[in-house]
C-alpha cells in the first residue's frame, strides 16, 4: 500500500536552507520527518535553523555539492536514509555566444551535483526508498537565451529515467518547476527589476501568476509518498511548458 506520510522517515535534502528544498523541509517536518539539510551557505543554514526551530529532528551540514569529494565524505557521515531531494545549484544562463564559463555552469552546479548525490546516496537508500531530482521546465520550452540551461535541464529528466531503471526498486523521478518566487531568482537584484521580471514570467503560462515555493514542495512529497510512481517527470509549472 502506498505510504503517505514521511511520519520517521529519513529525508536527505541538499540545498535544504532556502527556496523549494526549505519549502519542502518544512512540508516533510510537520509529517514527522527526520530531516538532513546541507547546504553551501552557513548564513543560509542559520536562517534555516530559525525557521525549523520548533522541530527537534533537523541535522544542517555545511556542503559544497559542486565537490565530489565533499559528497563522497558526507554521504558517508549520515547513515541511511529514506529519501532524497536535490534543488540545489547556482549557475548562469546565456546564450550560444556566452562564454564557456556560462555554457558550463548548468551542468556544473546542477547536473553533476545531482550525479554524484545519487552516486553516493545509492548504497545507502532502505527498502521502499525515492529520489526526486529537480530540472526546470525550460528544457521542455525553452527560450532563445539558454541552449545549454535547456540542455541540462533535459539531461536531468533522462537521468532519472535511466536511474529508475537502474536502481529499481528504488523509485526515482523529477520536478520541473517553472518560474518559482524564491529569494535564488535574481539573486542580489533590487526589488523593482524582481517584480519586472515576475511580471514577464506570469504571461508566459496559463495561470498568470508566479508559483510558490510551497507548491513545488507539495509535489516533491508527492513523489516521495507514491510508492508506484518512478521514471516520471512531473511539472508545477502553472502550464508554462503548454502556452
Amino acid at each position: 500500500m502506498t505510504n503517505l506520510t514521511l511520519k520517521d522517515k529519513r529525508i536527505v535534502i541538499i540545498g535544504g536552507s532556502s527556496g523549494i528544498g526549505l519549502a519542502t523541509a518544512k512540508l516533510a517536518a510537520d509529517q514527522g520527518a527526520y530531516l538532513i539539510i546541507a547546504g553551501r551557505s552557513q548564513s543560509k543554514l542559520d536562517q534555516a535553523k530559525l525557521v525549523l526551530e520548533d522541530y527537534g529532528s533537523v541535522e544542517y551540514h555545511p556542503l559544497d555539492n559542486t565537490d565530489e569529494r565533499q559528497q563522497q565524505t558526507f554521504f558517508e557521515n549520515i547513515g541511511a536514509l529514506d529519501h532524497l531531494f536535490t534543488p540545489g545549484a547556482s549557475y548562469v544562463r546565456g546564450s550560444l555566444q556566452s562564454s564557456s564559463e556560462v555554457a558550463h555552469s548548468c551542468f556544473n552546479a546542477k547536473f553533476w551535483p545531482q550525479y554524484n548525490a545519487v552516486k553516493y546516496a545509492a548504497p545507502l537508500l532502505n527498502v521502499g526508498g525515492s529520489v526526486v531530482l529537480m530540472s526546470g521546465a525550460f528544457g521542455q520550452r525553452p527560450l532563445a537565451d539558454g541552449a545549454s540551461y535547456a540542455a541540462c535541464n533535459g539531461a536531468i529528466e533522462s537521468l532519472g529515467k535511466a536511474l529508475a531503471v537502474e536502481l529499481s526498486p528504488i523509485r526515482v523521478n523529477v520536478i520541473s518547476p517553472g518560474t518559482i518566487r524564491t529569494s535564488f531568482n535574481w539573486e542580489g537584484a533590487e526589488q523593482a527589476v524582481r517584480d519586472q521580471s515576475y511580471e514577464q514570467y506570469s504571461s508566459m503560462n496559463l495561470l498568470g501568476r508566479i508559483g510558490q515555493a510551497s507548491e513545488a514542495a507539495h509535489t516533491v512529497l508527492y513523489l516521495m509518498t507514491n510508492s508506484y510512481t518512478t521514471g516520471s517527470t512531473l511539472f508545477p509549472d502553472g502550464g508554462y511548458i503548454l502556452r
